[in-house]
């Protein structure tokens, strides 16, 4: 299985009673196309995406097309087992692309990369690629890829 955690990209500021109404900006739809453009020359034929239900995240997830699902467990301040379970992690097949959240995501890849949920940061707009594979035996997790987007 292959899980590419993304974070949403910049977003416009506001209340909490608002959290999830909140659009990108500007800076934030040019850092999702130019992330969307990357993965879209990676990413096999075949692959899901799911974001959380904020408006953010769905508006970056739709950089890489129209095809998304909206899951609640992706919801800021969604635990990372939660996150996990929403995917089938580890036992399902394929890419899965997560859109969401900090401190989630971050908790999400330490939890699979050092074995314990810590406040790991995942920048706005960037991603990590996580994958599980089968080696000798045995599972492995492997970091394949963090990339912010002004790096590309």
């Amino acid at each position: 299985m292959n899980l590419i955690l993304w974070r949403h990209a910049e977003a416009e500021e506001g209340a909490e009673a608002e959290d999830l109404a909140r659009p990108l900006t500007a800076k934030g739809h040019r850092q999702a196309h130019r992330m969307a453009e990357w993965l879209q020359a990676r990413l096999p034929d075949r692959y899901k995406v799911i974001a959380s239900r904020a408006r953010r995240s769905r508006e970056t997830a739709r950089a890489l097309g129209e095809r998304f699902r909206v899951d609640e467990a992706i919801d800021p301040g969604a635990q990372p087992e939660a996150v996990l379970a929403a995917i089938g992690w580890p036992e399902a097949a394929g890419t899965v692309v997560v859109v969401g959240h900090q401190p989630t995501l971050g908790q999400v890849a330490s939890l699979l990369l050092a074995g314990e949920a810590m406040d790991w940061s995942v920048r706005k707009g960037a991603l990590w690629w996580i994958s599980r594979r089968e080696r000798g035996g045995s599972r492995e997790v492997v970091l394949r890829a963090v990339v912010a987007p002004d790096l590309l």
